[in-house]
């Protein structure tokens, strides 16, 4: 425990473990559910290679750095790319790469990101085949060039994520790729629950029960497979590890279920996760857009640590509704993104779980999700 009770490890008040700074809105894709709206074009309002660096000094400046990812739109698109990934390196920071599959995004270039030191790289494959993938990410081609690099990664030694979305559209196609992830030597396959927000407003999104039964599909993958299975923005997944798990009886490995240090329990927007826009604007995580403040006049990491914002997003127990009141509150605590998109309240409940509190722990059904 902590020093005010709470739960030690869960509570990320320091720094974050995670930053996501979005280098720029451009991409050449047009994906249906681009939370970002991105465009061909920059911004003139990005941050200047002088305020990126800045930036990453800020970051580096409390004794366990983040882990600080170059997202988009699309990272590739800003000419002093390579710049800002050199100066992260060079300050000892871990850095990863989230690029999109465009023509820029060539076997090459994943050699030069091995090179100049990337920690991971993640790649988004929404389709089994290019009819699916290319249809959601809205440009031809995309399903090849995304596969290539893949490969390219496995070849160069990149610990590579694989991003899905799962929404209604894409839930039958899962078993699919997920056989397709297993063989391009991923090391994390990590399934986007969809927030609708951005372009992703026109999606559907999946009922709290057919989320419920994906969750629990997927935990039965992760014991068939050498992938660590994680989720984004569906936090409740840790509650379904934890129910599984126990179901299966004493002395079985502890669920793996995260990526951070501490296997993900807790990790949510505002805890442990932190945004850094185009430009420079400060939130909880890109699908939760409520800006705390800006990079270009005030430390990241005093926003983070102190802002009302911030500091109540660690306070799982004032959530409002279920979420507030349930019982795996601390390791899950919910979206607080899709909260915020269906309600206005990042506080309120997630509507995407099904979970009644105080219910006691029981297999969950065994529902082919999927099929």
């Amino acid at each position: 425990m902590s020093a005010d009770g709470r739960p030690g490890g869960l509570i990320f008040d320091e720094a974050p473990l995670r930053v996501y700074w979005e280098l720029t809105r451009a991409c050449d894709l047009a994906c249906r559910h681009c939370r970002a709206e991105a465009v061909p074009s920059r911004d003139p309002r990005e941050l200047s290679s002088a305020e990126g660096r800045r930036l990453l000094d800020a970051l580096r400046e409390t004794p366990m750095p983040p882990r600080v990812v170059l997202t988009g739109g699309d990272p590739l698109k800003r000419p002093d790319f390579w710049t800002l990934l050199d100066h992260g390196v060079g300050l000892g920071l871990g850095v990863s790469v989230a690029p999109s599959g465009t023509p820029a995004l060539t076997p090459e270039i994943v050699r030069q990101l091995r090179r100049a030191g990337v920690e991971a790289m993640s790649l988004s494959l929404d389709g089994s085949d290019a009819v699916r993938h290319d249809g959601l990410r809205g440009v031809s081609g995309c399903f090849t060039r995304t596969m290539t690099a893949a490969r390219a990664a496995a070849e160069e030694g990149i610990p590579l994520q694989v991003n899905t979305l799962a929404t209604a559209e894409t839930l039958p196609d899962l078993p699919a790729i997920a056989d397709l992830v297993d063989g391009t030597g991923a090391a994390r396959w990590s399934l986007f629950f969809l927030v609708q927000i951005g372009r992703g407003r026109t999606l559907g999104q999946l009922s709290p029960g057919a989320c419920e039964a994906l969750l629990a599909w997927l935990w039965r993958r992760s014991r068939q497979t050498s992938l660590v299975v994680t989720t984004t923005e569906a936090p409740h997944y840790r509650r379904v590890a934890l129910q599984q798990a126990r179901a299966e009886g004493p002395g079985r490995p502890e669920p793996r279920v995260g990526p951070t240090r501490r296997s993900g329990f807790g990790l949510r927007d505002g805890n442990g996760i932190m945004f850094v826009s185009h430009t420079g604007e400060v939130q909880p995580s890109g699908f939760l857009p409520l800006t705390e403040g800006n990079v270009r006049t005030s430390s990241p990491l005093d926003v983070y640590r102190q802002s009302p914002l911030f500091r109540r997003l660690r306070e799982p127990g004032r959530f409002g509704g279920r979420c507030g009141r349930c019982e795996y509150r601390q390791i899950c605590g919910g979206s607080r993104a899709r909260a915020h998109a269906a309600s206005g309240d990042p506080f309120g409940e997630d509507p995407l779980c099904a979970y009644e509190p105080g219910v006691p722990d029981k297999p969950l059904r065994e529902v082919p999700a999927c099929a």
